[in-house]
């Protein structure tokens, strides 16, 4: 046992941090020190994807613990990042305090606001301005590519039909969803890639266009799809 631990009944964040740094030390433990940013990516997605199932089931105990792993992600990269150097988890901690204050004026400054909507649209010039985003092609570059593709279409879509680069018309993307279905028809025992991709892609602008978030569809209907085959084998 290391003689540098005490234990406790209850720990805080400090101790998390000091528990990290315990495990990536000499005294510690080999699988952890091993551990970099990268091979902990996948575990980090994991991570978050396992907090959003708790708070889809709306069960408590388990987001509080789906939430410390998720904690423990940001505190092990931090602490990765401070034997490399880069930052640490000070520096984590200074950057998001200083952009919480900075994107709401209405709170820490004398910027007036009305509503929800009002506050929304100051965010997002706040963030071009941060980002630089001053071309429609650097907006939608800089959504990211880790964001599951419907996700990240739809919000593609979002931020071009906002900059006036992709349409709001749902003629349009109905008709470009008919055009696709039709071309896939024709080569229905082996369609080709363009005609599906254009399909998902309609779909997913008419799901935009009526603010319907398609990951949530697609997860609810896969749901319904398992209640089903549960209650046929109940019947059965």
């Amino acid at each position: 046992m290391n003689c540098d631990f005490t234990f406790k009944d209850n720990y805080d964040f400090e101790d998390l941090v000091a528990i990290v740094k315990l495990l990536r030390s000499e005294n510690g433990c080999a699988w952890d020190r091993e551990q970099t940013h990268k091979s902990m990516r996948k575990d980090f997605i994991e991570e978050v994807y396992e907090a959003i199932e708790a708070i889809d089931t709306e069960d408590k105990t388990l987001l509080t613990e789906e939430l410390g792993d998720v904690l423990l992600q940001v505190v092990f990269h931090s602490r990765i990042a401070e034997e490399n150097g880069d930052f640490d988890i000070n520096d984590v901690a200074d950057g998001i305090c200083k952009k919480l204050i900075h994107r709401h004026p209405h709170v820490f400054g004398d910027v007036k606001v009305k509503d929800s909507a009002e506050i929304l649209e100051n965010w997002g010039e706040i963030k071009k301005k941060e980002k630089r985003q001053t071309t429609p092609a650097k907006e939608l570059d800089d959504v990211a590519r880790s964001l599951p593709s419907l996700m990240r279409t739809q919000k593609i879509i979002k931020r071009g039909q906002k900059a006036n680069v992709i349409s709001k018309d749902n003629s349009f993307a109905l008709a470009g969803l008919v055009k696709a279905v039709s071309e896939i028809e024709k080569k229905f025992e082996s369609p080709d890639m363009e005609s599906l991709s254009d399909l998902l892609y309609y779909a997913a602008m008419i799901l935009q266009n009526n603010n319907i978030d398609g990951e949530r569809l697609l997860y609810d209907r896969c749901e319904d799809i398992i209640s089903h085959e549960k209650e046929k084998n109940m019947c059965s």
